[in-house]
């Protein structure tokens, strides 16, 4: 069976097992049953951007043409440094988005996808944020009512814990499993400056474990990127993060090619 369509970040579910749909020409496809099976992914020499759909040469900022990439809120530089968002003083691309997106509560947390991390994500998000990154664990450590003041927090944070993920050490399943999260949490209470730790959460110290659809994690990983390759085929093993996991190590970011036509076929 051949599907074409556009691809965008995959839906996620959380479950026993975490639940993985991949939507191409409005069919959604659980991927969790093509586990152990061979599947390829051929790229149809177009990407169209996911905000205005116009067909681009090259993508923006996962799945954006650059007009859209300079001018969009979802692009904005405090996607990626929290601490710079306006919203709450009125100052956005878009006030009618920064309602939606900046001004909600936010979370600031702890969680290990390769090491321990803290990171930044809307209330609404969780746990969907964490099952992106590939996070074999995770808690909430901090609420906030805007994305600017949990931005200020992991930036305090981010002196004594990394902001990153190795992303081939989470594919590979390189986990420090004798960290603490409880007592991390304990001690980030302790490290941020006190005006920001009266947003930290004192009655609820739930750890969340994920599992992922993986039948075995490979030694060594490969990234693959349409840009330089036209398909990718082999035996679907495992899927992680926003990754394909293929039996030869090849894996496949689907949110790196948000807005790519491609011709799935299983």
């Amino acid at each position: 069976m051949k599907i074409t369509g556009q691809l965008l970040k995959m839906r996620t579910a959380l479950d026993s097992t975490i639940q993985y749909y991949l939507t191409l020409n409005k069919q959604e496809i659980l991927l969790n049953d093509l586990i152990n099976k061979k599947i390829s992914l051929s790229f149809l020499n177009m990407i169209h951007c996911i905000r205005c759909g116009r067909e681009t040469t090259k993508s923006y900022h996962q799945g954006f043409c650059y007009p859209c990439f300079k001018t969009a809120p979802e692009t904005d530089d405090c996607i990626l440094k929290p601490e710079l968002c306006k919203a709450q003083e009125g100052i956005s691309r878009d006030m009618e988005w920064a309602r939606k997106h900046c001004l909600q509560e936010h979370i600031v947390y702890l969680a290990i996808s390769s090491n321990l991390k803290v990171g930044v994500t809307r209330l609404s998000q969780v746990p969907t944020r964490w099952i992106d990154q590939g996070a074999s664990s995770a808690i909430k450590i901090a609420k906030t009512p805007n994305r600017n003041i949990a931005g200020q927090i992991e930036v305090n944070l981010k002196k004594h814990f990394a902001d990153k993920t190795n992303w081939r050490n989470m594919l590979t399943n390189k986990i420090d499993k004798s960290i603490d999260l409880r007592e991390q949490k304990e001690k980030a209470q302790e490290l941020v400056k006190k005006d920001l730790s009266s947003y930290f959460i004192n009655n609820n110290d739930e750890v969340l474990d994920l599992n992922y659809p993986v039948l075995k994690y490979p030694e060594k990983v490969k990234s693959f990127s349409f840009d330089k390759e036209s398909s990718i085929s082999g035996t679907l093993i495992g899927i992680k993060g926003q990754y394909l996991i293929f039996d030869d190590g090849l894996v496949l970011n689907i949110r790196k090619h948000n807005g790519y036509e491609i011709e799935l076929t299983i």
